[in-house]
């Protein structure tokens, strides 16, 4: 059976749906949304058994002792959380649900044969831990286009927002101001009972992930296009990659490509990174996802976060300045020394967990090898990988992973098509970054996780602890 799934089915249906983008859809929405309900329905109850025989059975049991340098060291390596929907590997990378990258490649619904696959697809395996069959993902792409009403007030205040304040605080505010909408927190207030609180929650994440985009999008044009308008479609015939690239103002086949690639590769990342536990963090005290995501989005913002896609592109321009497009493997070489001498890093390479060259990274060079491999700057970003992995330990012998990360490679194929917007990046690592942080949340409603509430330790106390 093909992976290469149809939206046909889902274009004809929104075909006949008024033109006004923005229409208020009531919360009955598809067949399959309510099947992947109760499909989750089916698997809560399962893993909540098994986490309470663990509570049970081994809740004594020490998992591993905790070192100095890891309290001071922002806990690095500790295990400290319950994560359901990605882990990482040192040895393979990100796994969603079990399930690798490569796999997820090969394997994983798309709208083109042999193509990227369809975020909506992910975000129904991040979910339920199974790919969704046609009718499934034709329905899950209809319902997050229903699910992405903004209200007017909301649109207005975005295009209100000053040209020069970043695209992640109005993007971070226009998601905040869609709270007003959050069906979990209507129903905690009016007394939902503790093993109903999934169910409430479970609109609020789809509805997030849908209206991230169109928040987004406002964003964009807010900043670089004045304000203007979101296109309004007739015969929408567009996925959610596709929409979003469409609202950006870009219409190539490639780019919708792109961005379903660039979607699904930075989804999730186990729970421990900025972003991740920030809205896990948020959401334990019970704050809704609008909430919970906000806070996602403002680590997310942070240079050592979010950001390092836009200082590893630079670090490419800073060659392309200095030795024009005639560079050579030398002048790279040369420029990584400079960058050292300087006292500084070379973005985009090591990973604080993999010991290995990121499969996003691959995936994202692969990609821009295939559909526009004469790209002078791709061109340097792979010259650049053959290069730097083995002429990093000799600079710094104690560099414990030489290899390129996703960062090293997201930022030229963007360029490739012009967006060329630095600070808008990270918008875009948001919007993807959406799917997973709200598929995680939800289960941590269903597993009845409790408020985070570590301890922590003055100096002094830890110093007498290390006695």
């Amino acid at each position: 059976v093909s992976k290469m799934f149809s939206i046909r089915r889902a274009a004809t249906k929104m075909g006949a749906r008024p033109a006004n983008n923005n229409l208020q859809i009531i919360p009955s929405r598809t067949f399959a949304i309510h099947k992947l309900k109760g499909k989750l329905a089916e698997m809560i109850p399962v893993v909540q058994g098994r986490l309470n025989t663990l509570k049970k059975e081994h809740g004594d049991k020490v998992l591993e002792t905790v070192k100095v340098n890891q309290v001071i060291g922002g806990m690095r390596g500790m295990t400290g959380l319950v994560y359901e929907t990605s882990k990482l590997s040192a040895t393979e990378g990100i796994r969603y649900r079990g399930h690798s990258l490569d796999e997820i490649m090969k394997m994983a619904p798309s709208f083109v044969e042999g193509g990227s696959p369809a975020p909506e697809g992910i975000l129904w395996l991040l979910l339920s831990g199974e790919y969704p069959n046609e009718q499934e993902l034709d329905d899950v792409v209809i319902d997050l286009k229903e699910r992405s009403y903004i209200p007017e007030e909301t649109i207005e205040l975005i295009r209100s927002f000053p040209k020069n304040m970043h695209p992640m605080t109005q993007f971070s505010m226009g998601m905040l101001a869609c709270q007003s909408m959050s069906t979990f927190a209507q129903h905690y207030r009016a007394g939902i009972a503790k093993n109903k609180y999934w169910e409430a929650m479970f609109d609020d994440c789809i509805n997030v992930v849908a209206k991230s985009s169109k928040v987004a999008a406002l964003v964009f044009n807010n900043i670089y296009h004045d304000g203007k308008h979101l296109p309004e479609f007739l015969d929408d015939k567009l996925d959610f990659g596709a929409k979003y690239a469409h609202m950006l103002g870009y219409d190539s086949e490639d780019m919708y490509e792109l961005m379903r690639l660039y979607l699904v590769l930075h989804m999730d990342h186990e729970g421990g990174n900025v972003s991740a536990h920030a809205n896990r963090l948020v959401g334990s005290a019970l704050s809704d996802p609008y909430l919970s995501f906000s806070a996602s989005l403002n680590g997310l913002a942070g240079p050592l976060h979010g950001l390092a896609n836009q200082e590893c592109l630079r670090w490419y321009l800073e060659i392309l300045d200095k030795y024009g497009k005639h560079w050579n493997k030398d002048d790279i070489v040369e420029h990584v020394h400079h960058t050292f001498d300087s006292g500084r890093v070379v973005p985009g390479y090591g990973h604080a967990v993999l010991r290995k060259t990121d499969p996003r990274f691959t995936h994202q060079l692969e990609f821009g090898l295939t559909h526009f491999p004469t790209d002078n700057l791709i061109q340097l970003v792979n010259a650049c990988y053959e290069v730097i992995p083995e002429l990093l330990p000799k600079i710094k012998p104690s560099i414990a992973n030489p290899y390129p990360n996703v960062d090293a490679c997201s930022g030229a194929l963007l360029m490739h098509f012009g967006l060329n917007q630095f600070d808008y990046y990270t918008v875009l690592f948001g919007v993807s970054r959406a799917f997973g942080v709200m598929s995680s949340l939800l289960w941590d409603r269903a597993l009845g996780l409790p408020i985070e509430r570590p301890g922590s330790v003055t100096v002094e106390g830890l110093l007498e602890k290390a006695k």
